[in-house]
C-alpha cells in the first residue's frame, strides 16, 4: 500500500519595499506629532466666540472675526501688542547675536587636550540645560536677593554698594540679563552639534595644513571654523524662522511688577491675556497671529537657505 504524499505548500513571503518600512518605523512618532502639535489646533475656535469660563464653547456667542479687528481697532491694545512685540523682538535679536557663542564654545572645547579636564567642561557646562527655569530662577534668588544674596553681600562689603540693590526686581537691561541667563543654560547643550560637526572634519586637512606650517589658531581659523559654519547657518535659519517663539517659562519665573512692561514677550502676554485675565478668546487670536507670522518666517528662512546656501531647509 502507497502512503499517501502531501503536497508541499507554497511559502508565501510578503516584503515591504525599504520606502515604505521607514514609513512604518516613524509612524509612531508621527502619532505623536499628529496627537500633540495638530489636535489642539482644534482650540484655535476659541478665538470666534465670545468664550466665558463655564460654559460650553457653542453655548457662547459666536463673534466672528471680532477679536482679530480688535487687535489693530483698540487703542489700548495697539499700544500692548507694540510694546510686547518690541520686547519679543529685542530679545530674539539679541539671541541671534549670541548664537555665536556656541561655535566659539565647542572650538574650543575640542582644542583643550586634557581629557578629563574636557569631560569636565563639557558635564559642567551641559547639565544646566536640564534642569528646570524654576530651579535657574531659585539660584538666581540665592545670588541677587536684597536680603541674603551673595551678590548683594559682597558689593557691600567690598564697599561698591551703600545698601543691598533688587537686582531682580529692576527693569534695567533686563533683555541682555534674560539673554545672559539663556546662555549660561544652554550653551554645552547648544554646542554639541558643532562639536559634532568638528569630528567629521577630514583629519587630512589637518596634517596638511601642519606639514604646510600652519599653527593652532591658524587651523581653527582656517579649517575648523569653516568646517562649521554650515552647521551654523542652517541653525540660524531655523532661529530666524522661530523668531518670535521666545518660549514662556523663563520670563514667567523672572517677571515681577516692577519689570513686567519690559520682560513680557508674546507668549507671556499671552498666558497673561488667557489663564490670568480670563480673556481666552483673545489670547487664542493673538496665538494664532503668532503662528501664521512664525510660517511666515519660515518661509523667508528657506529662501535665505536658497540664496546663502544654495539648498533649502524645508
Amino acid at each position: 500500500m502507497n502512503p499517501v504524499v502531501e503536497p508541499k505548500r507554497k511559502r508565501v513571503s510578503f516584503t515591504i519595499s525599504t520606502r515604505y518600512r521607514l514609513l512604518l518605523y516613524a509612524a509612531p512618532f508621527l502619532i505623536l506629532v499628529l496627537v500633540f502639535s495638530y489636535f489642539p489646533l482644534y482650540g484655535w475656535t476659541y478665538a470666534f466666540f465670545n468664550y466665558r469660563v463655564g460654559f460650553p464653547l457653542f453655548d457662547t456667542e459666536f463673534v466672528g472675526f471680532k477679536w482679530f479687528t480688535s487687535i489693530i481697532s483698540n487703542e489700548f491694545q495697539v499700544r500692548e501688542i507694540v510694546r510686547v512685540m518690541k520686547n519679543t523682538f529685542g530679545i530674539s535679536t539679541l539671541g541671534l547675536i549670541t548664537s555665536i557663542f556656541p561655535v566659539i564654545f565647542a572650538i574650543l572645547l575640542v582644542e583643550i587636550r586634557t581629557n578629563w579636564y574636557k569631560r569636565v567642561v563639557q558635564t559642567l557646562t551641559t547639565l544646566p540645560n536640564f534642569i528646570s527655569w524654576v530651579l535657574v530662577y531659585a539660584i538666581a534668588f540665592m545670588l541677587f536677593s536684597v536680603d541674603s544674596g551673595i551678590i548683594n553681600k559682597l558689593m557691600i562689603s567690598l564697599g561698591l554698594q551703600s545698601g543691598p540693590v533688587n537686582y531682580l526686581a529692576s527693569p534695567d537691561h533686563i533683555w541682555i540679563k534674560m539673554t545672559l541667563w539663556s546662555i549660561w543654560k544652554t550653551l554645552g547643550w547648544s554646542a554639541i552639534l558643532y562639536i559634532a560637526a568638528i569630528t567629521s572634519i577630514d583629519q587630512e586637512l589637518y596634517d596638511a595644513a601642519k606639514v604646510d606650517g600652519a599653527g593652532r589658531f591658524r587651523l581653527m581659523w582656517h579649517i575648523t571654523l569653516p568646517g562649521v559654519m554650515s552647521t551654523f547657518f542652517v541653525l540660524l535659519l531655523l532661529s530666524i524662522a522661530n523668531f518670535i517663539n521666545n518660549g514662556l517659562e523663563q520670563y514667567f519665573v523672572f517677571q515681577n511688577s516692577l519689570n513686567k512692561d519690559s520682560i513680557e514677550v508674546l507668549d507671556l502676554y499671552v498666558y497673561n491675556t488667557g489663564l490670568v485675565g480670563y480673556n481666552f478668546s483673545f489670547a487664542t487670536a493673538v496665538s494664532m497671529l503668532k503662528s501664521l507670522v512664525s510660517v511666515f518666517l519660515l518661509f523667508v528662512a528657506n529662501q535665505l537657505s536658497k540664496w546663502v546656501r544654495g539648498e533649502s531647509i524645508i
